[in-house]
């Protein structure tokens, strides 16, 4: 059909074909829009990897690019282990993996569940992964937990009295593989085994201040509280200071720095059987995609930010990436062959090795420094913690005690004995 109509534009002119004029005013303007769709889209994961037995650990894997990740993992035979913030036998959590079985057929998915706000979830969970002779598989862990407030909303802190964004984004990722280490570490030399860290571009423009961390931790006396997830969750003042205080850039430039003392970590362990170690850590920049967690910040947690982002969606389509697309570089270091080899420590980003936007990232005193405050960050935190815990179960034992003894001294006493009843007599005899 379209040969005869462009026989007929050259021989009889394009006036001569129906709406020819206007579909040449709109076709241009389809490419161009097609073209940037394409541009910003950014690279494509070109690499294969053999993902039968492999053993993934995933956060933030139910929603987002992580979610992404998990579904092109599992559909080429991961086993995937979900650390989520929801307990197995939660409603949501159970359609979430019995649909992604479906959809991948793939049944080796399960889920444990951590909470990236608490240091005492993180360890609970840590450790009884360690605990096990042999030692567990572990080919992968994944981290994608993520959190960013928006800029109209108040500081929030976690269960342990810390800043959601530092304590999720970076402070949990420290604690999880600092007790994982060893079961790494025991993986056999023949192993490829990977951990990958996300981070974002807000990283360039940030700076670690110790000072400014601890303000950000520290609650205002008259501020609300509220829950999340039925958890206590304090809330800093909106009108205070430290409530526009946004350590999203601080977390993920700690969580590289972190990164690279890891590696160094990792490497400097000296083997049973003198191999040399088969852990490499990556370091990805997924870009900017039309996550949950973006959408959130671009409306600024508000009704009036939500319609503004529904009447500007085109815009937002067009510019940022969809979570598959996010997911593209996450899977090319999964799946990239060569970097199942070397001193690890790389950084990607559009599925192509770059370099650090900051020298510093590499420092290896900053790094030491920022170890030594992580480490007694979270043993302060979990040992107010522990006592809060035995405050709580003592207070809990106290009240079940009073119950029991209240329930026991409303008994009724035995009746008397009446002269001449059948009790009485029998009594008698």
């Amino acid at each position: 059909m379209p040969i005869p109509l462009i026989a007929q534009g050259f021989q009889e002119g394009i006036s001569s074909i129906p709406y020819a004029w206007t579909v040449l005013k709109i076709v241009p303007w389809v490419l161009l829009v097609a073209a940037l769709k394409y541009y910003f889209g950014g690279a494509r994961n070109g690499s294969e990897r053999l993902m039968h037995s492999k053993v993934v650990m995933v956060t933030g894997g139910t929603s987002g690019i992580g979610a992404s990740v998990v579904h092109e993992l599992a559909s080429r035979g991961a086993q995937i282990i979900l650390l989520t913030q929801h307990a197995p036998s939660d409603v949501f959590l159970v359609d979430y993996i019995e649909d992604l079985r479906k959809s991948t057929k793939n049944r080796l998915i399960y889920a444990e569940q951590v909470d990236l706000s608490s240091l005492h979830s993180i360890r609970t969970f840590a450790t009884k992964w360690i605990d096990n002779v042999p030692p567990r598989r572990l080919d992968m862990i994944i981290l994608c937990g993520n959190t960013a407030a928006p800029s109209s909303a108040s500081r929030k802190l976690t269960v342990d009295g810390l800043d959601e964004e530092w304590q999720v984004n970076y402070l949990a990722n420290f604690h999880l593989l600092s007790i994982l280490s060893p079961a790494l570490r025991a993986q056999p030399p023949h192993r490829d085994v990977r951990v990958i860290f996300t981070t974002c571009s807000s990283y360039i423009g940030a700076k670690i201040d110790p000072k400014q961390i601890e303000a950000a931790c520290t609650p205002d006396a008259s501020a609300p509280r509220g829950t999340k997830n039925g958890k206590n969750v304090k809330k800093a003042g909106a009108g205070s200071k430290k409530s526009k205080t946004s350590l999203f850039g601080a977390s993920k430039l700690a969580l590289m720095s972190f990164a690279q003392s890891f590696q160094k970590h990792l490497n400097a362990y000296e083997r049973p059987d003198k191999m040399p170690p088969c852990t490499r850590v990556i370091v990805v920049d997924p870009g900017f995609s039309r996550t949950p967690g973006t959408r959130r910040w671009l409306t600024g947690g508000s009704l009036w930010g939500l319609l503004l982002y529904l009447i500007t969606w085109p815009l937002w389509w067009l510019v940022l990436k969809s979570p598959q697309q996010g997911a593209q570089s996450i899977l090319y270091a999964a799946m990239e062959a060569r970097y199942g080899r070397g001193t690890g420590g790389w950084m990607i980003k559009e599925c192509q090795e770059v370099d650090f936007a900051r020298k510093d990232v590499r420092d290896e005193e900053a790094g030491k420094l920022l170890w030594q405050f992580s480490e007694a960050q979270i043993e302060l935190k979990e040992k107010k913690s522990a006592v809060k815990r035995a405050l709580a179960n003592k207070e809990q034992q106290e009240k079940e005690n009073q119950k029991n003894n209240g329930s026991s001294s409303s008994k009724p006493a035995a009746k008397e004995q009446t002269p001449g009843s059948r009790r009485s007599r029998k009594a008698n005899k």
